[in-house]
């Protein structure tokens, strides 16, 4: 395996449409990297540029210490899993995994040496002898890991291969692949591999880092845990996380401690915020996790008064919906806790809890709540 720089890449069309903007990247030998982001935002782009499916007109690419910028994708040791699996339909799943080796003419017993070993990782022994009409869904995407992983290659590059599969069989996908991962580590093998996805579950339960993108552009390059608990800016704050981040303006003033005032409410938000600050006073977006966010008794304390506007129940908790003036906020209660006596259009009181507050700069996005950033 090889480790994967990006440099100053870039991509512009024909037209003058600039899809990628100098991005740079490195993803170290043998690490998960996941590239993730709304529809549009050139992940898929970076990757098939990546693979040598299109050209770069700025920057490198290198894999280990060879710039692979003019290599054809096959000189590139690169293996691809597509969201459509691209078998042969007219060849058995046995020749469908042997394919590549065959190209490369290498002995006979290799091949099947090396199909067996792979099927028996896959659990696929059974579906050898089957054509690839004859397979479900998430047995065509096993083949197709089997065809990528048979290869040996440097880089394993993934784009949305689990998308055309149902909920569950998403779920089951994303720990097989990421177990084949976690044993070719451990067996001395480590897999490089690059993965493109819209969906940010699959990007936060597979990724060793993850690499959030927006119109051609890296927003942030961190674990999961890091982009959750430390966005660098408002993006990435509300694509990071189920319910989003709540975003929504106020008004800081830091007299000696900090306080935000909302239509026309003020809380204070505590030593643990006037200690992170790095702004001024003046207009901010607050952010806080539906999860960090307490539903109290209306009057309550350092809490904004608001009104329920509607309630989901998701069965092990409860969305609370509420408005305080113009600003709309997401409160998650665990059912256990939550009064079943509240109904829409009763008032409650919403509590940010102030450790896990942020607040970011309205015009740049920037978190300027954080003491150090570390991408």
């Amino acid at each position: 395996m090889a480790e994967l720089q990006l440099k100053s890449l870039e991509k512009t069309y024909g037209n003058g449409f600039k899809a990628v903007h100098g991005i740079n990247l490195e993803v170290k030998e043998g690490e998960f990297m996941v590239l993730v982001g709304p529809s549009g935002c050139a992940k898929s782009t970076t990757l098939r540029m990546i693979a040598g499916l299109e050209t770069v007109t700025g920057g490198e690419i290198r894999i280990g210490d060879q710039v692979v910028n003019d290599l054809v994708p096959g000189k590139r040791g690169i293996a691809m899993v597509f969201q459509n699996y691209a078998l042969y339909p007219h060849m058995k799943v046995r020749r469908n995994l042997s394919f590549g080796l065959r190209l490369k003419r290498q002995p006979k017993d290799q091949i099947e040496q090396s199909t067996q070993v792979v099927s028996n990782i896959l659990e696929i022994e059974e579906l050898l002898d089957r054509l690839p009409k004859q397979l479900s869904g998430g047995q065509a995407q096993r083949v197709a890991l089997g065809r990528a992983l048979i290869k040996e290659p440097d880089v394993f590059l993934f784009d949305e291969p689990l998308s055309n599969l149902d909920a569950k069989l998403r779920a089951s996908m994303r720990v097989r692949i990421t177990d084949l991962h976690k044993r070719l580590r451990s067996e001395g093998r480590p897999a490089t591999v690059v993965y493109v996805t819209h969906d940010q579950v699959e990007a936060m339960t597979m990724g060793d880092r993850i690499c959030v993108m927006k119109d051609g552009h890296i927003m942030q390059v961190a674990d999961p845990a890091t982009l959750y608990e430390r966005p660098a800016n408002a993006f990435v704050a509300g694509f990071i996380g189920m319910p989003e981040m709540n975003l929504v303006p106020a008004v800081l003033s830091s007299n000696g401690a900090a306080r935000l005032t909302l239509a026309g409410q003020t809380i204070m938000a505590g030593p643990d915020l006037t200690a992170r600050l790095q702004t001024a006073d003046g207009p901010v977006t607050l952010g806080i996790r539906p999860q960090h966010l307490e539903v109290l008794e209306d009057g309550a304390a350092e809490a904004f008064s608001g009104t329920i506007s509607n309630l989901e129940f998701m069965g092990h908790e409860v969305n609370v919906h509420a408005r305080v003036g113009d600003a709309t906020f997401v409160a998650v209660v665990p059912t256990e806790r939550f009064d079943t006596t509240l109904q829409r259009g009763d008032k409650v009181g919403l509590r940010p809890i102030a450790a896990r507050l942020h607040l970011f700069d309205p015009e740049t996005g920037e978190n300027v709540s954080l003491a150090d950033q570390n991408s």
